[in-house]
């Protein structure tokens, strides 16, 4: 079977390519690749597992070749281009007064086509733009209109756990995520403490879902009723990761119990239970 590799395109954009050809690929070649429009360059990221072509259902896409240091040398170059192209257009933008926020400029590597990706609250008549710049540049024009989690994964960063975000990294597809993933989390439902560099609710708090679910077995609900050293109270919150447990008494006091201690009690009432008949 032909291996498969993960490639990695401007913008975080990353896809699934077929070896046919064998090349001795390592990870951190550049190859170009074939496109519906032509050929492309990217960056050889990782080996990938043949299931997820089959998860795709569809045929995958060629590596043609290795990339030659020449090439390699151009990619640069149109990076350069591409900073020329993203000021004329947001010169164009402005002279018309268009609802839109211009993210970034992608050419393709055979000059077949130059990609503008924009967000915009509504839909954008930007017909005429395209005019603007297909006047200029002589190829064909796209205009791809982003969400701002997508803006996000185009133009990087660090989300506030101090690494990359997520979705510049492993996350290839965005799945929906709701504040009820945050209460079971039993986080804050403060926009600013679970909202990421898009302003979206944080990626993290899907992929982190089951490991909470998990954890969460050990411990009781808060609301339930406990018994402790100081006897009886109520579990008012609890952490995690300290694998604590706040109490709060009948007569208001609170106090902070180990899991460990209020799984020995529990275990200590279970054996001083009458064993039943048989």
């Amino acid at each position: 079977m032909n291996e498969l590799f993960e490639i990695a395109f401007k913008g975080n954009r990353k896809a699934i390519y077929v070896n046919s050809l064998s090349l001795p690929l390592k990870i951190g070649d550049y190859v170009i690749v074939s496109t519906e429009r032509g050929e492309h360059i990217g960056e050889v990221q990782q080996k990938a597992d043949p299931g997820r072509a089959e998860e795709q259902n569809k045929s995958l896409p060629q590596i043609l070749r290795r990339a030659t240091p020449e090439e390699v040398q151009r990619l640069g170059g149109l990076h350069k281009k591409e900073e020329e192209a993203y000021n004329l257009c947001l010169q164009k933008i402005a002279e018309r007064d268009l609802p839109m926020k211009l993210v970034d400029v992608e050419y393709q590597f055979d000059g077949n086509k130059i990609t503008f990706f924009f967000t915009a609250e509504k839909r954008v008549d930007f017909r005429e733009l395209v005019k603007d710049l297909a006047a200029q540049y002589k190829t064909r024009i796209e205009l791809r209109q982003i969400g701002v989690r997508d803006e996000a994964r185009r133009i990087g960063g660090f989300g506030i756990c101090g690494r990359k975000l997520c979705c510049t990294t492993f996350i290839s597809d965005f799945e929906p995520i709701t504040t009820q993933l945050a209460k079971d989390q039993h986080l804050s439902l403060s926009p600013t403490k679970i909202s990421g560099a898009c302003g979206r609710l944080m990626c993290c708090l899907l992929f982190e879902e089951q490991f909470y679910k998990e954890a969460l077995k050990k411990f009781p609900k808060p609301g339930s009723k406990i018994n402790t050293e100081k006897g009886p109270g109520i579990v008012d919150r609890i952490d995690i990761f300290g694998e604590q447990v706040c109490v709060v008494y009948e007569d208001g006091l609170e106090e902070t119990v180990h899991l460990s201690e209020i799984t020995k009690k529990q275990k200590t009432r279970r054996s001083l239970l009458p064993k039943r008949e048989t």
